[in-house]
């Protein structure tokens, strides 16, 4: 499937906007941005910019990737995006120890949010099964500017064996963007990603309805953005998946 396929198939189903992976889009340039945004005004899309995926900033560990981060914020903007999501690392990259880990983020952060102000961008931080849901406030807080808040992923903490719901109450107030995904239980190790397998929304084990409600409550009138990462191998369509998932959000914002 091309970039305009899938812009073709996201109209096709009613949606009003899409987040973009920068990782699937490699070597996307200046120009080429602004191409991109001729063809999402077209379609009439709200649009977020998505980078870092997979380990982003390593937790810390690699600054240099600070770089690559304010290039796409420039992408971002030539792109018509207000929000960009970031990573700040992976389950992969997560240090052991907190302080450590804060006091390798907070300068990279500093540095990303000043350079996103200046393009009108804002930073969206994904709880990225790398950050606590009090870790990733304690950020947000520490930092204290209106250009970095929190991409919202309903599932993720759950994976690190957080109650889904209370992290999403803790991060719903510096939400800036969203991951909107449900998942079930598996057997195996539920440390491992493939115990937590994405299902339609409303037919796993987050309380959506909680969690869109304190959005709500909260201000939050940015993107609700479908995604399912690593689909249920009970649930063989990821089309239907995915039409069942839309169908189910748009009940909820009735």
């Amino acid at each position: 499937m091309t970039l305009e396929d899938a812009l073709e198939r996201a109209k096709a189903l009613g949606v009003a906007g899409v987040s973009l992976e920068s990782c699937f889009l490699p070597g996307m340039s200046l120009a080429a941005a602004v191409d991109l945004r001729e063809t999402l005004d077209r379609f009439g899309f709200e649009r977020i910019w998505a980078w870092g995926h997979p380990s982003g900033l390593c937790s810390g560990a690699a600054p240099e990737r600070l770089h690559d981060l304010k290039d796409h914020v420039e992408i971002a903007a030539r792109l018509g995006a207000k929000v960009m999501r970031i990573c700040c690392g992976s389950r992969h990259t997560r240090p052991p120890e907190w302080p450590s880990h804060k006091a390798a983020l907070l300068p990279l952060l500093r540095d990303a949010a000043a350079h996103a102000q200046r393009f009108g961008v804002v930073l969206a931080i994904e709880n990225h099964i790398d950050l606590l849901a009090d870790e990733l406030v304690e950020l947000i807080e520490e930092i204290n500017s209106p250009w970095l808040g929190v991409c919202l992923d309903t599932a993720n903490n759950l994976r690190l064996l957080e109650d889904p719901l209370q992290a999403a109450l803790k991060l719903a107030p510096y939400a800036r963007a969203t991951h909107v995904k449900d998942v079930r239980a598996r057997a195996g190790n539920p440390h491992d990603f493939s115990f937590w397998p994405s299902v339609p929304l409303g037919q796993g084990v987050i309380d959506l309805p909680a969690i869109f409600a304190a959005l709500r409550g909260h201000g939050y009138d940015g993107l609700l953005a479908l995604e399912i990462d690593y689909l249920d191998p009970a649930h063989e369509n990821d089309e239907q998946a995915i039409i069942e998932s839309l169908d189910y959000m748009r009940g909820l914002l009735q």
